[in-house]
This record gives structure tokens, sequence and C-alpha cells, in this order.
């Protein structure tokens, strides 16, 4: 049990008090109807019953409608809350019979209120009075309370009679003074006290069981029904103290004491009544009476925030009622008074004018206040204590500001060195309700570094990952400034911040080596990235380890904590770096990097050419550099085997081996790009004759212009060269590359070279041309016989008759047959052998095919001859004769051409050919 002393309590005055005026008689105040013994309130009106049995229901508008209830006079009136059924006790005749009566307000019997019910209230055979009336808000229990201590139960719908049951709950020697339900989910109780005792039956239990609460009671009206702020409490005013009781037992004790006339509970405030201690002290029955003009005293208390709500002195108070949204107060000499609340805004500044912070923090609460609103008192309580000095106890304040009021307000008050620790705590309450932003952070951190607080600040980085409220990335920035290396690794790492992780590490720490192996457990994506990054420093520093992952990164990367994984992956879905774009790490590690292209190449021989091209590169350079002739060769082997690979850019391979001066690949990549000329002018350039010769031997059947070529080399040489110079004029004449006098041309700008070198030359050349021009005469002479012959035969037919003679078919070779068919050419054809085999009915079918072949070569000839003057007006006119030339070359124009000699006095097309061919050389001469 506890007990709150009243005197501690402060008091206020939260209450209007005004008297009632009648608005339909000129404000003059309000007079209630005489002899009120009864009231009660409910479903928008004020119940009343007085002496002469009648029943007044007063509406908000102080209107007053009655109706005659019972025959002399209505002792007590309940009115349910949530229906509009009123209960009322009283008396139709003399004597102790009193009857109860229930009503339904909302039905009318000849205007009045419908009574649905009435029946005697005697406890079992002995009459006695009501002292006290309760109903429960389901319609299905009613308590009644005598003077001779019996308490009647009706169990069922109480507005009935068949559907109820009476029955005597409880017995006793003392007068009941109270009777209340309180419902609990699906239990029901009913509290009873008298004026020694308080008792309370559990209703939903058919036994009823009984449990003795206390051993001392109260005066009749002096207990009530809390609300369920206070848990549905049973309320006992005793003269001493205040009790509130739970079905099972006594809860607390309010030592509110003095003589209580009235007790009531509403709307969350508890209403005394006690007797003016100032006034003369006179007795009734029950103490629940007082004779006239006596001063009473009407206080109203709030339980829940320990304070004085109210008080005030009224003389002889009938009743206090709850009612449209105020409170009304009763009184015998006909008035009624009214006490209006005030709103919560005002009673909080009432409270803030007295400094009373705490008191006004639970006002807010137990009215409901929005956040709001109780932030502000927060901050006006802050502000309070931080002007008395107490920095501690304002920042506590401040920290349930938290979302509503700008952390800046706070935080410029306690920017102080000497405030930084309630700095620490305002700004860790806002990571708390991750309402800090990146300042906050930043700010709290800089303040656990100038606290040299390392316990706290490893608290609040390594809290779990559930109870982070903070920005991570600003954590780590701050820490990194701050020194702080170790708590910025640790975040970083664990939250996966791997930029920061690696920045710190590597350019701040120096942990080259940790820094690799974090690197190496991040996805392919994070560490291909990273090793881009930082890839030339850890090469620097860690060049194994950075060259193995590089090599795991660029054939089947996996992270180090992953690896068993493999096992389940599909080869399609590998994860490859392109090698090519880390060449540039290894720029100060050749090894290194040897090694790691020969690993890509053996692992993958498709890599791409710039892999190749780069290790040819260092492979030339390990050549050039290398001075033992047997490990020379070996390099020598290994850059061969490199460009033999087909997987370098043949441009880039031999800049390279022309760069290192490597022979044996210079010429290979001539020989294999087909540059023979490039071949021949290589060895030109180093002297070397006998092979200049032997470049012609290889390569002179695919481009003939070497022979010329290093005819026209040897023939610039001052030095003797007359073996080779023999050697190529023989393969000339052989191969007849070159006319004669361009040779003598060529041969007359050396010095050393005589006539005895070209003589064999010259005389074959001579003794051929004349074998030639014999050969051509001869020709020739055979061409006319053949032609005067052919024009003695066309004269001959023009002249004389043709006498056919053939006696077989030239087709089918069988003896003629009429109907025949006879050509001028002597050839004879059965008609039907004719017309299954000639195309054309004016040719003979035999002849047909050499005549077309003439004729063919003849329009040959005629658009060779066109051809030609095209060309020469296309040179003629163009500005770039190469292109037009090369243009012609491309249709295949210059190809070798067979040609015919047309007989004597006709235009030649053989000269025109010649022709071509002769400016065709002349250009071909100038471009090479």
């Amino acid at each position: 049990m506890k007990m709150a002393a009243f005197l501690q309590w402060r008091k206020f005055v939260f209450f209007d008090k005004d008297t009632v005026k009648d608005p339909a008689d000129n404000g003059k105040t309000f007079i209630l109807p005489k002899g009120i013994s009864a009231s009660d309130s409910g479903r928008g009106h004020v119940v009343l019953g007085d002496m002469e049995g009648q029943i007044w229901l007063m509406t908000r508008s102080l209107q007053l409608t009655s109706f005659q209830a019972y025959k002399l006079r209505v002792t007590h009136l309940f009115q349910l809350k949530q229906h509009s059924i009123l209960v009322s006790v009283g008396q139709d005749e003399h004597g102790i019979n009193p009857l109860v009566k229930v009503w339904n307000l909302d039905k009318r019997d000849s205007g009045n209120p419908l009574c649905t019910r009435i029946f005697s209230a005697v406890p079992g055979n002995k009459p006695a009075e009501v002292s006290c009336l309760s109903v429960h808000e389901n319609l299905n229990f009613m308590a009644i309370g005598f003077t001779d201590g019996s308490v009647v139960l009706i169990k069922g719908d109480i507005t009935r009679d068949r559907h109820s049951k009476i029955l005597t709950l409880h017995e006793g020697s003392c007068p009941v003074t109270g009777l209340a339900f309180r419902q609990m989910a699906k239990v029901t109780h009913l509290f009873v006290a008298t004026l020694e005792k308080v008792f309370c039956y559990t209703l939903s239990n058919k036994e009823y069981p009984k449990v003795e609460l206390d051993t001392h009671g109260c005066a009749l009206c002096c207990s009530s029904l809390a609300d369920p702020s206070q848990d549905s409490q049973f309320i006992v005013a005793g003269d001493e103290c205040v009790y509130l009781y739970q079905p099972d037992e006594r809860g607390p004790c309010f030592a509110f004491d003095g003589h209580k006339l009235l007790t009531h509970w509403h709307r969350g405030y508890l209403f005394l009544l006690t007797k003016d201690v100032k006034s003369p002290n006179k007795s009734g029955f029950g103490s629940g009476e007082s004779s006239l003009s006596e001063k009473q005293v009407l206080t109203i208390y709030d339980l829940d925030n320990k304070f004085i709500a109210y008080s005030a002195s009224f003389d002889d108070v009938i009743d206090v009622l709850a009612e449209w949204g105020s409170f009304y107060i009763l009184t015998r000499d006909g008035k009624m008074f009214i006490l209006q609340e005030k709103d919560t805004q005002t009673k909080l500044e009432m409270l803030f004018k007295k400094n009373l912070f705490v008191m006004a923090i639970n006002l807010a609460k137990s009215q409901h206040l929005d956040s709001d609103g109780l932030s502000e008192i927060f901050r006006q309580y802050g502000d309070h204590l931080y002007l008395k000095g107490d920095h501690d106890g304002a920042i506590q304040q401040y920290i349930r500001t938290t979302g509503k009021l700008e952390p800046s307000y706070v935080i410029r008050k306690f920017l102080d060195a000497q405030r930084i620790h309630n700095l620490t705590a305002y700004l860790q309450a806002l990571h708390r309700q991750s309402l800090a932003n990146a300042d906050h952070t930043t700010l709290l951190l800089n303040c656990y570094t100038k606290l040299k607080d390392s316990s706290k600040l490893e608290e609040f980085i390594k809290s779990s990952e559930s109870e982070v409220h903070f920005d991570v990335e600003i954590a780590i920035k701050v820490l990194r400034q701050a020194g702080y290396h170790s708590h910025a690794v640790f975040l970083a790492e664990r939250h996966q911040h791997h930029e920061w992780y690696l920045k710190i590490q590597l350019e701040d720490l120096k942990n080259y080596q940790e820094g690799l192996r974090y690197i190496g457990r991040l996805p392919f994506e994070q560490t291909e990235s990273n090793m881009k990054r930082y890839g030339k420093t850890l090469m620097h520093h860690v060049p194994e380890g950075t060259t193995l992952l590089l090599k795991r990164l660029c054939t089947n990367y996996h992270p180090n904590e992953n690896l068993m994984e493999k096992i389940s992956l599909d080869s399609s879905l590998l994860n490859k770096a392109n090698s090519e774009e880390f060449i540039p790490i290894f720029a100060n590690n050749p090894r290194e990097l040897k090694a790691f292209l020969e690993h890509m190449i053996e692992v993958d021989p498709r890599s791409s050419q710039g892999v190749y091209d780069t290790l040819l590169e260092l492979r030339l350079q390990d050549w050039a550099h290398e001075q033992d002739p047997e490990k020379k060769k070996v390099c020598q082997g290994e850059a061969l085997s490199l460009l033999r690979s087909d997987n370098t850019v043949f441009d880039k391979a031999l800049v390279l081996c022309q760069m290192h001066n490597f022979k044996e690949g210079v010429l290979y990549l001539y020989e294999k790009g087909k540059l023979y000329q490039q071949i021949m002018h290589y060895h030109m350039q180093n002297e070397e004759y006998g092979k200049v010769v032997d470049a012609c031997k290889h390569y002179g059947d695919q481009e003939g212009c070497l022979w010329e070529q290093a005819l026209g080399y040897f023939a610039r040489k001052e030095e003797d060269c007359k073996t080779y110079i023999s050697e190529v004029l023989h393969h000339i004449d052989q191969k007849n590359l070159m006319p004669p006098l361009l040779v003598v041309q060529t041969l007359a700008h050396n010095s050393t070279a005589t006539l005895s070198v070209i003589k064999d030359y010259l005389i074959n050349k001579l003794q051929r041309e004349s074998q030639q021009i014999e050969d051509d005469e001869r020709k020739i002479c055979q061409y006319r016989q053949e032609t005067s012959h052919l024009r003695s035969e066309i004269q001959e037919l023009k002249a004389s008759a043709k006498i056919f003679q053939k006696t077989k078919c030239n087709m089918c070779n069988s003896p003629l047959e009429l109907p025949s068919v006879h050509f001028l050419c002597s050839h004879s054809f059965h008609q039907h052998c004719f017309e299954s085999y000639a195309e054309s009915d004016a040719e003979c079918p035999t002849c047909t095919p050499e005549n077309r072949k003439v004729m063919d070569l003849l329009r040959a000839q005629d658009q060779k001859r066109d051809l030609h003057d095209h060309f020469n007006r296309q040179l003629r006119s163009s500005n770039d004769g190469f292109s037009v030339v090369a243009d012609y070359f491309g249709r295949g124009v210059f190809n070798k051409l067979t040609l015919v000699t047309d007989p004597p006095g006709s235009k030649t097309v053989g000269s025109l050919e010649v022709n071509l061919q002769r400016d065709l050389l002349i250009h071909t001469k100038r471009n090479c």
C-alpha cells in the first residue's frame, strides 16, 4: 500500500465557476425545482427526482419537463450512460415499501416515458429502506442496497420481469452505503461498501464468491468507481483517507482528511465534498444529511498528476453531476453552478509561470497532448534548467525533444568545451533515433576524440548493424581525419566500404600486404576496379603477391573465402578480366610483367594481340641485352616462336623488330607480309650481295621487278660486282624482263661495268631477236598465202557455180539422201540432221564454232580500241594519273592479251596494244 500526503499537493484553479443563468428569464439565476431528493445525469440530460414523486428531465438548454413517477416521493435515480434507460426507486404508499421502476425514455406512454417494469424492492420478507442503487451498463445486472445491510441482485434483463431473477446476494447488520459494477473483459465484479466494511463479489462465477477487502467502510454517497485510467478501481472516501480497491486487494491510499459528504469520479478527476472546518459541526444519518446554510468545500483532485485542480466553498450541495462537457453543482437553495475546465494550453501556461515543468509534462501526457506540444514543454523546461545552470538536467530535457526541435537550437548552447559531455549525450540521442545527419555524426565523433573517450567511441562504432544510426561514410572520414585509423578501418570493413578500407590501409597505414589480401576477398567487379586504382602501388611494394592476384583476376577469379564455390560454378560463368588493361601496372616491373604475360598466353592462347605484342617487346629487350651467345640464341628462338604464333599485330611486331634490329624477325615478317621488295632492300642496306640475288631467285616469280631493281642496285655500286651483274642479266635474259636498251642504259651508270659484262647478254638477245624476226616473216608469208587463197576462193564463189559432190552427210557420215542441205563451205547434211543440230538456218553447223571465235575476237578488238582511246583521254585530263591507272588495273584491263595480226593494209590492233603496254610500263617504272 502506498500513501500520498495531501499537504504536499499543489493547488490550482483549472476550472471556471459560474452560476447557471436561465436564458428564458432574461439571464436571471436558474432555479431548480423544489424538494430535490435524487439526481443523476446521462444521455444528454440531467434527471431530478423530488419529494412529490415527480421525475424532472432537464435538457442542455435548461428546459424542464416532468412526469409523475410515484405517488409519494422519489428516493433514488440511476441513469445508464449507454442506454436511454432510467431506473428509479420511490414510494407509492406510506410505510416501508420501496418500488423499483424501469423507464425507457425513448418510448412514450400517454406523453410520458414508458415504464417497462415495476417490482417491489424488499430483501427477503423483511421490509427495509433502500440506501443505494447501481445498474450494469449491459442491462443484465442491477444491485439494490438496503439500510438493514442486505444487497439484492437482479440478474437477467432488468427491463422485463420474465427474463430476470431476483436473489439476495449479501446480508449484514450494517447499512449498505455504496454499490458499483466493474467489468473487465468477461469478468464482472460488484463492489459493496457498508459503514464498516468493503466487499467484492465475482458475478461471472455462479457461486458468487465474496472477498472482504477492508474492515472499515464509508458514509452514504462516499464511494464511486474510477475509470480505466485508474484501472477501474473502487473508491471509498473515509474521514481520514481515500482508499482505492482492486477486486482482490486494496490499492493505493491518499491522505485526504476531512469529513466526507459526497464522492464522485468524473472524467479522470476525483470530486470530494467535505465539511468546512470553520462551520459548526452538524450531524445527520450516516453523515449524509446536513442542515441548511452549511458551508461545504468541493475539492477536485487529479490523482495521476498529484495536484488539486480546483477547490471552492458551496452552501449545502445536493449533488455534483457531469454532463455536456461541464460539471454542475446542485445546491438546496435551488441554484445550480457550472464548472468549466480550462483548456490544456491555459493550464500549461499557468504551470509554466510557476516553473512547474514536471507537472506540466505529466498533465500534458494525461491530456494526451500531441508530440509537438510535449516537445515544446520539454524545450521550455530545458531552457529553464539551462538558465539555472543545471546543464545536465537541461540536456536530458532537450534529448526528449529530438525529432521535433531543431538540433542546432540545442547544439549552439553546448558548443563550449566545458559542456562537451552534454553535447555528446544529445548527439548520441540523435543517432539512436536515426535523426542525425552527416554534420551531427562529424560533431559527435569530434566530441569523442576531444574527450579521448575511446571506450565510448568503440561502443559507438562497434554497435550491432541493426543499431547503427549514423552515416558510416561520414564517420570513417572523421575518424581518418582525427587519426583513429584502426577505428576507421574497422567501420569500413564491417560495413563493406571497400574503397575507404583500401584508402586507409594503403595511403595512411601503408599496410600493403593487408590491402592486397582484402582486395583478393572482394567480388570480381570490385577487385577489378581496385586493382586498376591501386595496382601500381601494390606492384611497387608487393610485386609477387600482386602478380599472383592479377593472374587469378585475368583467368578465372574467385574470392579467396569462396574458393569452394568453384566446384559448383559453370564454366560459362567465369569471371575473367581483360589482361591487356593491367599491363601499365607493370611499368617498372618487367620481370613480373613477363611472367604475367607468359602465364596468360599459356592459360589462354587466344589472349588479345596486345598481350602478345607486349610479350614480344619484352623478349626482344631480353635478346638485345643478353651477352651470352647461348642464352641469346634461346631468346631469339622465343621471340621467333612468338612471331610465328600469328597472334601479334603485324605492324607493331615489325616496328619492334626494327627498333631492336632483330634481323631474323624482320625478314620473317617481310616474307609473311609478302613484302619481297623490302626483303631485297633490307639485304641491299646491309650490302649482302649474295642474299640480294638469292632474294630475287626466291621471290622473283612472285614479283618480277626484283631482278630489275637488283640490276639497278648493282649498277650503282662502284665496287666490282660483275659476277652478280652477270647472274642477274642471265635471269633477266631468260625471263625477258627488260628491253635490251633499258639494260644498257641502266649499266651505263656503272664505271666498273664494261661491255664484256653484257656482251654475252646482247649476243643472245640479238640472236633471239633475229630468230623471232625470221619466224615472224615466215608467218607473214604463210598468212599472205592463206589470204590469197581465201580471196581466190571468194572470187570463185562469186563468179562461178559451186558443184556439190559430197556423197556423205558431214553430221552423221551416212550417204546423202534427198532432201539434203549444202553450204558453200563444201559441207553437206541430211535435212533432218541439219534441222536437229543447226542453231541457225543461215550457218553451217560445222563451221559455226570457228566463225563465232573469229567474230568474238573482232568485237573484242573493237572494244579495246575504244577502251584505249578512253583511257588516254582520262589519263590526260586527270590531275592524279596514278589513280586512273590503279582503277583500270582493278578492272583487269591490263591482263595478258592475245594479239591477232591483221592482213597488210588494215589498221592493226596490235600496235595499239603495244602502245598501251608501253604507257603502262613507263608509268610503272616511274612509280617503282
